[in-house]
């Protein structure tokens, strides 16, 4: 009986080993069934991801290849006179910079660069456009050339139409020959075709996205397109040779510019209020950019030819009569002022800079007298086209 108990014992035992490997067996051939699965699942998935990447970078290399087609075309569109209104399409261009100028109005800022060495200007380039880094080395230069836009060109409008209907002059009159006409191309006048000028200036200093320049010949807000380096072994040109009405300076100097003896005081005065917004240190220095600018005849050909029967009150060059200014007026009712020579005539001309509204007379023998200066409340609309536009000739 013991012994068919102990072999009962076995049996059992066997069976359960046997089972329990069974159920290992089917529990490792379902785990491998499913990893399988997985597997498949996870590779079916990749393929898909492939496939939608491939398709994502055909469309992104089409896309690309199209809009390089396009700006082609684009070029070449702009390269090619329109044949609905024959104008050739202009290109675009945006300022990368503005000039903040002590010449707050056309009227008085020079003809010409560097003739008023104490004419100075900053040029604030658009930091989203030009990143400082774009100056460097700029500092090195003693002078740079400045490719700027007319933009106070009275006759910006009559650009846009159709050169049948524009009426634009070819020709314009030129202060040295004493308003003689002379062709556009001829001239450095503002009005032209493209309404785009060229100057030069001394490079003081370079901070920043700002340059200082010295010598220049533009007014407040000018919109700058590019700025290149002045190179003295080639922009400098021996034995070049300009028509003999250019080298007529003397029709343009002054006789002598004098100061009312009082206005000095009147300029402290009016420093004390404005000076600190100002480029220049003191009045002192203010005063010399005052001579330096009005040893040049500021004034247009038809106000130089002009009667001075009447003299009309007027601002920005134009003619204007300050004996009534009752600030000017002295308890026994004369103005007050220094008189000028007799032979100086009434009509007194305004000049604007920064916010120093400056007042002289000149003579007939080009004798100029400073009378006095003021600050204006506003200036007034450079826009004015009976103002001298800056730059002729």
């Amino acid at each position: 009986m013991a012994s068919d108990s102990s072999g009962n014992s076995k049996f059992g035992f066997a069976i359960a080993v046997s089972s329990a490997l069974a159920a290992i067996s089917a529990s490792a051939a379902v785990s491998w069934y499913l990893c399988k699965r997985k597997s498949r699942e996870l590779e079916s998935t990749i393929r898909e991801l492939e496939a939608s990447l491939k398709s994502s970078s055909d469309k992104c290399a089409a896309e690309r290849r199209g809009r390089i087609r396009a700006q082609q075309a684009l070029r070449k569109a702009i390269a090619q006179p329109r044949l609905e209104d024959s104008e050739v399409t202009s290109y675009p261009m945006r300022p990368i910079g503005i000039v903040r100028s002590c010449f707050s109005t056309r009227n008085g800022t020079p003809r010409q660069p560097l003739i008023v060495p104490l004419a100075r200007a900053c040029l604030v380039f658009d930091a989203s456009r030009v990143p400082p880094a774009s100056l460097e080395g700029l500092e090195g230069y003693s002078h740079c050339w400045i490719i700027y836009v007319f933009h106070l060109n009275t006759d910006l409008e009559k650009l846009w139409k159709e050169t049948s209907r524009s009426k634009f002059k070819a020709k314009v009159r030129v202060p040295r020959l004493k308003g003689e006409k002379v062709g556009v191309f001829a001239t450095r006048s503002p009005h032209r075709p493209c309404p785009i000028g060229l100057t030069v200036a001394k490079v003081e200093t370079v901070k920043g996205n700002t340059v200082s320049l010295s010598g220049v010949d533009l007014v407040d807000g000018t919109p700058v397109l590019d700025i290149k380096p002045y190179l003295s072994y080639c922009d400098s040109l021996p034995g070049s040779r300009v028509p003999s009405w250019v080298m007529v300076d003397s029709s343009l100097a002054v006789a002598s510019v004098n100061f009312s003896s009082h206005f000095s005081s009147k300029l402290a005065d009016c420093w004390a209020v404005a000076g600190k917004s100002s480029m220049y240190a003191s009045p002192e220095e203010l005063q010399k950019l005052i001579k330096e600018v009005l040893s040049w005849d500021i004034r247009s050909v038809s106000q130089r030819n002009q009667t001075n029967d009447l003299p009309v009150k007027e601002i920005n060059g134009k003619a204007s009569d300050i004996s009534s200014d009752p600030d000017d007026l002295h308890e026994d009712g004369s103005d007050g002022r220094e008189k000028a020579p007799l032979h100086c005539t009434d009509i007194v001309y305004h000049l604007v800079l920064e916010r120093f509204d400056v007042l002289y007379r000149i003579d007939s023998d080009g004798n100029v007298f400073v009378e006095k200066v003021t600050l204006p409340s506003d200036i007034p609309d450079n826009n004015n086209e009976n103002i001298r536009n800056q730059h002729e000739e």
